[in-house]
């Protein structure tokens, strides 16, 4: 374990170091996606036999065919053995998580009139069966079960559905059952990484095939989605945490130092930057990071340091904001917090993030836990074209077009005129003379 964190000098990195940069663990998932292949097949051909073989073999779980499902009573157990505080917690947290995503809700139907006789629309529907995948490999992940299913259930979907992997007591962690609970979602199995993505493409006797599976997960859960979209739709890309604090001189460099870390303890395949162009900020940050991982567990500094001295971590010192801007927008961030006594000034320039955070007690540990957004979000640059998870990840809609007599009049000559452009006879013909004369047929 290092306790050196890395100093970055943008401008006199070359472009194929500062390409280093941009690397994050899950874009290389060579060493997996082999691996993956006979646990898909055993599940497809197995069924629960092979997850309840996988569980004991993978996270050492005493599980057999027949426990797969989490019972009623265990999640009513769950809600004994947690204590009162943190049940008020996670009540608490899902209240504003479920309030943001009211508020994301479109409405069912809409229709305009774009020319006399001309109405054009969308209807939006939820999709009918969605699994919510919850970690557990470095830690348990309520939050995650909040964040996912709660935009399910409020979507309106069907079957909604939580796989997470079983601990060594063969056991889901109790927040989580609690929250699942609290989300509205009572069908939770015990599945974890590729084999908890092969159960809910295929199904098994107890586990429901869906159309599409959500939440972040290890590089053998990615590689299981990557092996299976052809299957079920596999979501946005949710991979190994990510953050970049970006501080100017009206902040101060201790903060920039505790939120920088906020992510990298997540594991040694995190990626954490603090960007700057205050030289005097990031040396302070430097030397104030170590100090931190004092009042951090051994396990968590490991991790932590692992980042933030390694090749997907430290501090980035630019020339100017604009070079902070642009790098910031290469990177394409899932988690970016701008520490700044005046944040917004610095908002318009940023393009590309998943999340972004404005102010000195924007804290990431609140947005993952408390503030409402979704903290399921795109990963390793897909942040470029995806958004964050959310209700429109649960629904989907479809075109509504309503066309009146008068409407038709004006179109069908042109319609008739481009259909014979592109040499479709068919489509020109429904709108030729062919089709009054039909309207005169018994």
């Amino acid at each position: 374990m290092s306790s050196k964190v890395g100093l970055y000098r943008l401008d006199l990195m070359s472009s194929s170091e500062r390409s280093q940069l941009l690397k994050r663990a899950e874009d290389d998932l060579s060493d997996f996606l082999g691996k993956v292949d006979p646990i898909i097949e055993a599940v497809r051909l197995e069924g629960d036999a092979a997850l309840a073989r996988f569980a004991r073999e993978f996270d050492k779980a005493p599980l057999d065919a027949d426990s797969i499902a989490v019972t009623g009573s265990e999640i009513d157990r769950a809600f004994d053995e947690l204590d009162g505080e943190m049940v008020d917690v996670l009540e608490y947290a899902a209240d504003n998580i479920r309030r943001f995503h009211q508020e994301q809700m479109p409405g069912e139907l809409w229709m305009k009139e774009i020319r006399p006789g001309v109405l054009v629309g969308e209807r939006f529907t939820p999709i009918d069966s969605v699994a919510c995948y919850s970690p557990r490999g470095k830690g348990s992940f309520p939050s995650v079960t909040l964040m996912t299913s709660i935009p399910a259930v409020v979507a309106g979907v069907p079957e909604a559905v939580i796989v997470t992997p079983a601990g060594p007591d063969g056991r889901v962690d109790p927040a989580t059952l609690v929250a699942a609970r609290l989300a509205g979602i009572e069908q939770v199995y015990k599945a974890g990484g590729a084999q908890a993505v092969a159960a809910v493409a295929f199904g098994t006797a107890t586990i429901p095939a869906c159309r599409k599976i959500v939440g972040p997960g290890s590089p053998w859960f990615v590689a299981g989605r990557q092996r299976l979209q052809h299957l079920i739709d596999t979501g946005l890309p949710a991979g190994p945490s990510e953050v970049i604090v970006m501080a100017d001189e009206t902040t101060h460099a201790s903060l920039a130092a505790l939120d920088v870390i906020i992510e990298s303890e997540h594991g040694a395949d995190s990626s954490a930057f603090l960007v700057t162009w205050s030289e005097e900020l990031a040396l302070r940050a430097q030397q104030k990071i170590p100090e931190y991982w004092g009042h951090m567990s051994a396990r968590q500094v490991e991790h932590s340091s692992a980042v933030l001295g390694g090749p997907r971590g430290g501090v980035i010192l630019t020339t100017d904001a604009q070079s902070a801007y642009d790098f910031i927008n290469d990177y394409a961030p899932e988690h970016l917090q701008i520490l700044s006594k005046n944040p917004y000034e610095h908002l318009s320039h940023i393009r590309n993030a998943a999340e972004i955070l404005l102010g000195e007690h924007a804290a990431g540990s609140i947005a993952n836990y408390m503030m409402g957004p979704n903290c399921v979000l795109p990963t390793s640059g897909a942040a470029h074209t995806h958004s964050p998870l959310g209700v429109h990840d649960f629904l989907k809609s479809c075109s509504i077009g309503h066309v009146t007599r008068s409407g038709y009049d004006e179109m069908a000559p042109k319609t008739h005129r481009f259909a014979s452009y592109e040499g479709f006879d068919a489509h020109a013909n429904a709108v030729s003379e062919l089709r009054d004369a039909a309207f005169k047929e018994n």
